[in-house]
């Protein structure tokens, strides 16, 4: 099931249609929650999984006092419908990009918590582990507003370690950090903390009875890598390759059976859509109740004004061919025109949204293009940054190659750019408009002087869909 969530300025009012959605067991997919929603989603979703984990506790407490009164007076006919368990304990799993999610998901769930009702145990230990360490200075939330673009600052403030793991456990007057993995009822986790996990022990049993999942900042996740994703979803739902103490009478006939993954309900939150969300949605979610997945109709992206978008389209009828044709089209079509101009093949910078398609055309640079020419990739260091942006601003590189991860981690202002060429239309829509706003960094520089080249085909229907708004990008793939 495909439907549109309405987003409501009452952000109690969404919280309560959130929570009425989630209630349903169904998965759900919010596919472009904006910055202003991500804490109302954060508390909502956080208390859905908490009344889960309590609920299935109360059961197994109840069902331990019927099999005791039942040893006691009838020891020969126990009760039969005990069945309230998984082969392992935890049965939530939340997947984050940084440390600093990990603390706002904390923040959340202990929000529903409150003391003196309950006691938060390892409580100084998780915030001096996860936040910044003492006496460090975040420049990012301290700076002058304005200096970084606020989805930056949100991203990146305090603690950005990508490898991390810890458990959660309730009990009936406390929340327990650091718990182990088989004693735990939530695992908080980056897709690499886990994976290193996993490959150390060499098995991930503690996974197999898992019932909510919930994947958060998806575009975060997709700028790391997704694979490690892919490698920790692997392992979800499997059965255990050991017992692990498990009383076989108390499992759920479905996690015995082998069909636990066609009830476990998984929310997946991400500012926008990816090839890689989507196909996650559309293969790896197998629950039965159904799915949900928001639908938004993107505006065009505001560019400054003057400046003339051209939209070069290459054909490909086949995504396994997509990386091949787009070379082809860009080395024998798109740079010898930009060569032959002498105006276009100086100031002139190269996005590339994909990190393997960085390595080809760098290489190809290298090797082919015989012009000079400079990189700023994830890889590169301060000093390379700095030495980069001052070739390339004083002329003495012609080419500058910038691969969107960069742009993700650092997000540095480039001036000298009069020519943007788009290898691919960017993930992230903003960074569209601060590229080409880059130019007018300069004085004295008019739109008349900028040049703006952007490479796509039809399997570029997301990120296009952001930058052209929805309406233009269906036009530019039909007109094609």
């Amino acid at each position: 099931m495909v439907s549109t969530l309405i987003l409501i300025s009452d952000q109690n009012e969404y919280q309560h249609g959130l929570l009425s959605l989630l209630s349903t067991r169904r998965d759900l997919y919010l596919a472009s929650s904006s910055l202003d929603l991500r804490k109302c989603i954060r508390e909502a979703v956080s208390l859905h999984a908490l009344n889960h984990i309590l609920k299935k506790r109360r059961r197994i407490l109840k069902n331990n006092e019927r099999l005791a009164h039942a040893a006691k007076t009838n020891p020969d006919s126990p009760p039969e419908d005990v069945q309230d368990q998984g082969f392992t304990r935890p049965s939530v799993l939340i997947l984050l990009p940084f440390r600093s999610s990990a603390l706002d998901w904390f923040t959340a769930m202990t929000s529903h918590t409150p003391s003196p009702a309950y006691q938060i145990e390892n409580q100084s230990r998780f915030l001096t582990e996860y936040g910044l360490p003492a006496g460090a200075v975040d420049k990012l939330t301290t700076a002058v507003p304005g200096t970084y673009p606020r989805d930056h600052v949100e991203t990146f403030k305090g603690n950005v370690d990508d490898n991390f793991r810890v458990g959660l456990k309730m009990t009936r007057k406390s929340v327990k950090m650091f718990s182990e993995f088989y004693d735990s009822d939530a695992i908080i986790a980056s897709p690499l903390g886990l994976r290193r996990s996993i490959e150390k022990e060499k098995g991930a049993d503690y996974l197999s009875s898992i019932e909510i999942l919930i994947v958060d900042q998806m575009e975060a996740l997709t700028m790391q890598n997704w694979d490690h994703v892919k490698f920790v979803l692997s392992y979800l739902n499997q059965l255990p390759k050991e017992s692990h103490n498990t009383d076989f009478s108390r499992v759920k006939p479905w996690h015995l059976d082998g069909h636990s993954i066609y009830l476990r309900q998984s929310i997946l939150i991400s500012a926008y859509e990816t090839p890689e969300t989507r196909s996650f949605y559309n293969s790896a979610l197998k629950n039965v109740a159904g799915r949900i997945r928001t639908e938004k109709r993107w505006p065009p992206v505001e560019v400054p004004e003057g400046i003339e978008q051209n939209f070069i389209h290459f054909d490909c009828s086949n995504p396994k061919d997509e990386a091949d044709k787009r070379f082809h089209h860009f080395t024998t079509q798109v740079l010898p025109s930009v060569f032959k101009s002498a105006v276009q093949s100086t100031n002139t910078a190269i996005f590339v949204p994909s990190s393997f398609d960085f390595i080809r055309i760098q290489n190809y640079f290298r090797k082919h293009a015989g012009v000079s020419f400079t990189v700023l990739s994830e890889y590169s260091t301060n000093q390379d940054i700095a030495r980069a942006r001052l070739a390339f601003f004083e002329g003495k590189k012609s080419f500058l190659l910038i691969s969107e991860r960069f742009h993700f981690y650092r997000r540095y202002k480039i001036r000298g750019i009069r020519n943007l060429i788009f290898y691919g239309p960017p993930d992230h829509p903003q960074f569209f408009t601060e590229l080409l706003s880059y130019p007018f960094l300069d004085d004295g520089v008019e739109p008349s002087d900028v040049t703006c080249r952007i490479l796509y085909c039809k399997y570029d229907w997301f990120r296009l869909e952001r930058i052209a708004g929805t309406d233009a990008a269906a036009g530019l793939i039909k007109g094609t």
